[in-house]
């Protein structure tokens, strides 16, 4: 199976609300509302995975923070991304029932650090529960300790992927 990467549109709503419904619990699910904002307000760092059919198998999205970690405010507002620099947020990592276990997850994440590195970002970050750490340090994650976090009245973790940014040297005569 090829898997395409691109932006969503508003008309995607539909998958994306169905993935995201789920993958979460609804106290932890985005709302239509907050994914359309997403859509609209940080298209650059939204990215679906679509199969041979043109069909959403899978989506990560988060804005650029200027701070390391996730707080729980973000689930709310959407800011703009700058265009360059910042931490990378990962508010949804999302699977099509359909497609799990097939690596589309670690395929999103791929996407999103080269898109990353591209922007030169400091690195990635997330809050996820306890049950996700380990496919997270699978994917280079560091495991940072348990997050301020109370969204859903859940227990979160803190996890962070430094990134190596390539820096161009003018050689100069």
């Amino acid at each position: 199976m090829n898997i395409n990467f691109s932006a969503p549109r508003p008309e995607d709503i539909n998958e994306l609300i169905f993935i995201e419904n789920s993958g979460f619990t609804p106290e932890e699910a985005a709302t239509e509302e907050a994914m359309l904002e997403r859509i609209a307000v940080i298209p650059d760092s939204f990215i679906v995975a679509r199969d041979d059919q043109r069909k959403i198998i899978g989506y990560v999205v988060g804005p650029v923070l200027n701070q390391r970690y996730i707080t729980d405010d973000l689930f709310e507002n959407t800011m703009p991304n700058p265009s360059t620099g910042g931490f990378q947020s990962i508010l949804s990592l999302a699977v099509h029932p359909d497609y799990r276990g097939k690596g589309i997850a670690a395929q999103l994440l791929g996407e999103l650090e080269r898109i990353c590195v591209k922007s030169k970002r400091k690195g990635i970050t997330l809050t996820c529960l306890d049950y996700l750490v380990s496919f997270y340090e699978a994917n280079g994650n560091q495991n940072e300790g348990e997050s301020d976090s109370v969204h859903a009245g859940l227990v979160w973790f803190n996890l962070v992927k430094k990134l190596k940014v390539k820096i161009d040297f003018v050689k100069s005569c």
